[in-house]
């Protein structure tokens, strides 16, 4: 999920391109189309642990452009390769460039912490269902009786937990952001289709 450098032969594995976009339609649904809390919002933050968890393991055994190794996170090298932005040079990767990788990895963290908080507050799923209930049942509680129960309510709503977890995906936001607009600063400066390289069925 970043800015890429690829030659006119590139096109990612299909797992890699599976993963990417699965990933991408889940923070899409789970931002803008489900209730925070929801069951929902908690499925699908389960599914994305499932997809992130299979690139995370992709990037172990998958092909050479798709392993971690291919990508080391190198602050030096993404100093270099704005450098090299600069003088106007343009040099072929194998995988994603310098800055591309310090993107991937900065995705998956807060994608991680994004995923950590919302399962611990929300529980294993054979616990969730209970807990969902349970949480429904003391909104329920809450609302009956705003002027006693105000206080807890908030404390509940307003945990520690609940605050990373807002934080992590505002932040995701913004990472979304700076690959997008990266995608096509790198499109257009080095000519190559990185978003066609992405899509399905592409050879």
């Amino acid at each position: 999920m970043t800015a890429i450098s690829i030659t006119s032969r590139r096109n990612w594995d299909p797992v890699v391109k599976l993963t990417h976009w699965t990933i991408a339609a889940a923070v899409l649904v789970n931002g803008a189309l489900t209730e925070g809390g929801s069951w929902p919002h908690i499925w699908v933050g389960y599914a994305l642990c499932a997809i992130l968890a299979l690139r995370l393991l992709w990037g172990l055994v998958g092909p050479a452009e798709a392993r971690f190794s291919a990508f080391p996170p190198s602050p030096a090298k993404a100093i270099a390769h704005i450098r090299d932005i600069r003088a106007g040079k343009n040099h072929m990767e194998p995988s994603h460039n310098p800055l591309g990788a310090l993107m991937v990895y900065a995705i998956w963290g807060t994608l991680g912490v994004i995923i950590a908080t919302g399962i611990t507050m929300a529980g294993l799923p054979p616990h969730a269902a209970e807990h969902h209930k349970a949480s429904a049942r003391a909104m329920v509680a809450i609302a009956s009786d705003a002027d006693e129960d105000e206080d807890a309510g908030g404390s509940a709503q307003d945990s520690p937990l609940k605050d990373v977890h807002e934080t992590a995906a505002d932040l995701l936001y913004v990472l979304i952001a700076l690959h997008l607009a990266g995608v096509i600063f790198e499109t257009r400066r080095s000519g190559r289709q990185i978003v066609l390289a992405m899509i399905p069925g592409r050879r």
